[in-house]
C-alpha cells in the first residue's frame, strides 16, 4: 500500500492529495478515480448547441484550411500560377 501510486490532485492548501490512486487511474476515489465518474462517451448533452461535436470540429478544421488557401492566394498571387 505504501508503494502504490498516489493521487495527483491538489488540495485546498496547495499540496498533493497523497491518497492511493485507484488502480488504473491517476486519481483517488475522492478526486475522480471512482468507477462511473465523468461524462459518458459520446455525451448527448453536448448536442444542445453542437459546438463540441466531432462534426463541428471537422467543419472548423475544413474552414481553417479554406481560409489558409485564400490567404495564400490573396497575399502571394504568383504562387497560384504553378
Amino acid at each position: 500500500m505504501l508503494k502504490s501510486p498516489r493521487c495527483g490532485a491538489r488540495t485546498r492548501v496547495g499540496g498533493s492529495c497523497q491518497s492511493p490512486a485507484v488502480r488504473g487511474k491517476k486519481r483517488c476515489r475522492m478526486h475522480g478515480g471512482a468507477k462511473g465518474v465523468g461524462a459518458p462517451k459520446e455525451n448527448q448533452n453536448a448536442l444542445k448547441h453542437g459546438t463540441y461535436t466531432k462534426v463541428a470540429f471537422q467543419q472548423r478544421e475544413q474552414m481553417r484550411g479554406l481560409f489558409e488557401e485564400a490567404r495564400k492566394l490573396i497575399c502571394d498571387p504568383e504562387a497560384s500560377n504553378d
